[in-house]
């Protein structure tokens, strides 16, 4: 494993100039304005005939200006300034058109479009170029390095007492206060990379490089993050490069008019039960667009760190499905790792370690994968942290299998301290998964109808309110104290 890592980092010095400029290329890739105020676009579509831009600047025309071919399946185009301005205007709308090998015209989102917004009558996305006159300047520095982290997980459009999706404006100026005054230092925030399907929660992107429109502007989110700083609480972005949504309108599948480009092609593409797309690691220009995905989330937006989502799906080819894990170490070693993707993980590590050491990385990962939370050169993961993702799980099976008198403290406590040494763990009650995904809080599972009749200073305390809220607060308290190194509560 370190091998093939040290492999990809020897041939990124060699081919690339070293990682730093590799993982810059969000700067040159998609439409980027210059200096003299000309446009540079380039895109990789190594499955395309030939490529355009087309948008309200040239009035549609889908073949007035055509990108020139490179080398490696890339192609570039250049649009000179129109009187010291930019030819293509801020707010206004493009779409890259692919000329596909059977003769189709593709129009098509670019893959590192920044920002992406949905009219009310339609169903797709629209690809708007966001280059404002004066764009947010950040005025406070990030926080240092946290030793312990109390994680406020949340959800800009679900952050408000209102039938309504909530804005970033909506979190700078009333939720980010209280998060402040009950003593939280981090936000871990889900559904900010855009995605067409709000339901998901975030976890079918169709723009990687877009800040979700739906809650407010680029830099309305750079605007929260600079407050959030302010504070001193450090902001964390869920990011999903496990997999990504089918959508091919507005989305990254068949950018190129071929099942493969961004994805494996066929079976080994597909995730069978989340009906999505996955990435195909070994691919260089698959590399690129990642590593230089996490770099501009830090560098433009200034996050301080990630949380991965579904990394036990990106270890493994069977993606966890239908398997179990029980620790035995030939659960970890084999043929059925997907070591293209663990190298991926090695590699962003590694990046963000060496280039903003200062950012915090979060593994979703349910096997328990060994040494995914040691250093790189130890050979590990390089996570700064994993999810104790067993310790919910036991609280759900105590509430809904035993009476209250059957609660076993020994076997309560081994799972809460049942963590591999010097690996840090963050420890939680309940996250999104267990209060949202088709499931109930453990508030509802303890109290659960009576919460809506009964929950009233004007009435007194029932045996079920009483007792759900005790058990509620011990349950916190012992996972808090025991769970792991750090800590993480779900707004909901």
């Amino acid at each position: 494993r370190y091998s093939l890592f040290y492999n990809h980092m020897k041939n990124i010095e060699e081919s690339e100039g070293g990682l730093d400029k590799f993982t810059k290329s969000y700067k040159t890739f998609g439409v980027n304005q210059l200096a003299d105020g000309g446009i540079y676009c380039k895109e990789w579509a190594p499955g395309a005939e030939a490529v355009f831009l087309a948008g309200d600047f040239n009035g549609w025309n889908p073949f007035s200006h055509p990108y020139k071919k490179l080398e490696y399946g890339k192609w570039e185009l250049f649009i000179p300034p129109q009187d010291g301005h930019s030819p293509v205007p801020h707010g206004s709308k493009l779409k890259v058109v692919i000329r596909a090998q059977n003769g189709a015209l593709l129009y098509r989102i670019s893959p590192w479009a920044r920002y992406v917004v949905r009219d009310e009558d339609k169903v797709n996305y629209d690809w708007v170029h966001w280059n404002p006159p004066q764009s947010y300047i950040h005025k406070n520095p990030s926080p240092k390095r946290l030793k312990s982290l109390r994680i406020y997980e949340s959800h800009v459009g679900i952050a408000s007492p209102e039938g309504k999706v909530a804005s970033y404006k909506n979190f700078t100026y009333n939720v980010l206060p209280r998060i402040k005054d009950l003593g939280y230092n981090c936000v871990q925030l889900m559904a900010i990379m855009e995605h067409a399907y709000y339901a998901s929660f975030g976890y079918q992107i169709t723009s990687f490089f877009a800040a979700s429109s739906r809650y407010g502007t680029p830099d309305d989110l750079k605007e929260m993050i600079d407050v959030a700083h302010s504070m001193g609480i450090t902001v964390l972005l869920d990011v999903v490069h496990s997999h990504a949504s089918k959508n091919s309108e507005d989305g990254l599948n068949q950018f190129d008019g071929t099942d493969s480009c961004f994805f494996h092609s066929g079976y080994r593409g597909n995730h069978q039960l989340w009906d999505s797309r996955l990435f195909d690691y070994a691919n260089w220009e698959v590399l690129r667009f990642l590593l230089s995905n996490l770099r501009m989330w830090i560098e433009d937006y200034r996050f301080d760190g990630f949380r991965f989502d579904g990394v036990t799906s990106m270890l493994y080819h069977h993606h966890g499905i239908g398997t179990g894990f029980s620790g035995d170490y030939n659960e970890y070693f084999g043929l059925h790792v997907d070591e293209d993707a663990l190298c991926y993980l090695m590699l962003a590590n590694h990046m963000i370690n060496t280039l903003h050491p200062e950012c915090i990385t979060i593994a979703e990962d349910v096997s328990g994968m060994p040494a995914l939370c040691r250093p790189v050169a130890e050979g590990g993961g390089g996570f700064d942290y994993r999810l104790a993702m067993a310790i919910p799980d036991k609280w759900i099976q105590i509430i809904k299998e035993l009476k209250d008198e059957d609660w076993n403290m020994g076997n309560i406590v081994h799972t809460l301290t049942n963590r591999r040494h010097e690996e840090k763990y963050i420890a939680y009650a309940e996250s999104h998964d267990q209060a949202l995904v088709g499931d109930k809080t453990l508030a509802f599972r303890l109290m659960d109808a009576e919460m809506y009749t009964n929950m009233s200073v004007l009435m007194p305390l029932t045996p079920v309110i009483d007792r759900g809220i005790q058990l509620h607060k011990m349950i916190r308290l012992i996972t808090h104290a025991l769970g792991g190194e750090s800590y993480l509560n779900f707004m909901g």
